[in-house]
């Protein structure tokens, strides 16, 4: 079969159309605890495919986590939205976000045993493809990914966005089996330097194979429009920085997962 030079031209140049997705609240437990996730798939899914954890901030599953999921169904990925906390506990202010992620902040076994039973939801969809999954956290979850990670997981890589990074058992890093990619605000006034320095030695140590991408003018929460513009409130969207980190989420998956990044 032969093709014109136009034909081949507008090949090139034609990109990929967004999948259409099917979307479902998804019930699930952690033991006798009731939760209730989000799962996103393609439409139409042949084969296996990767599958993604999005592991929420600290007001828990709201829409716009949701929607993360969306995007990435529409990507060809199936992914699932966590619930952290526990069906219909969704904090409604900051202060009683504060009080739900101190609970798992203060238990990592808790908090990885909460993640946890996502990541076993999620192996059990027929289309995944259980040596291609990731787990992505925003804010407290990135600290929960790091801990699933740290857990000894077999997944195959796991991406912060402006999370935290400490822990309080830093020998578990010898567990990691994931690739690690931490996207982080350059002037984040909540992850203090010494917690940076202390997260890269933590790595280094551990011989993880781990990446950190410092974004300029960012502060902490720079992927949420919600955080409004106010950057001396240690909170703010930074467009640029959202652009770029999820750019860099997607040259990550086309590597851990092989192929062009979608």
């Amino acid at each position: 079969m032969k093709f014109s030079f136009v034909a081949i031209l507008l090949l090139a140049v034609t990109p990929v159309l967004a999948q259409e997705i099917q979307t479902q609240t998804f019930p699930y437990r952690d033991n006798s605890v009731a939760l209730e996730g989000y799962l996103a798939m393609p439409e139409s899914v042949r084969g296996k495919v990767p599958g993604i954890l999005v592991v929420p901030d600290w007001l828990g599953l709201k829409d716009a986590y949701k929607e993360i999921a969306n995007r990435l169904a529409r990507m060809g990925y199936i992914a699932f939205a966590v619930d952290m906390y526990g069906k219909g506990v969704r904090p409604a202010n900051s202060q009683e976000a504060a009080a739900e992620a101190g609970k798992y902040k203060s238990d990592r076994k808790l908090m990885r045993t909460r993640v946890q039973a996502a990541l076993e939801e999620l192996k059990k969809q027929p289309n995944v493809d259980h040596k291609r999954i990731a787990a992505i956290g925003y804010c407290f979850g990135g600290t929960t990914v790091l801990e699933l990670a740290r857990s000894g997981a077999d997944i195959a890589g796991v991406v912060t966005f402006h999370g935290g990074l400490d822990t309080p058992t830093l020998d578990d890093a010898k567990n990691i089996k994931a690739k690690v990619l931490v996207l982080h605000g350059a002037d984040d006034p909540f992850v203090k330097p010494e917690e940076v320095r202390a997260f890269q030695n933590e790595m280094r140590n551990a011989g993880v194979d781990w990446q950190m991408v410092f974004y300029g003018d960012a502060v902490h929460s720079f992927t949420q429009p919600t955080a409004g513009n106010d950057k001396s409130t240690g909170n703010a969207y930074n467009e640029k920085a959202d652009k770029r980190s999820w750019e860099a989420m997607k040259t990550f998956f086309a590597e851990i997962f092989g192929g062009a990044s979608r």
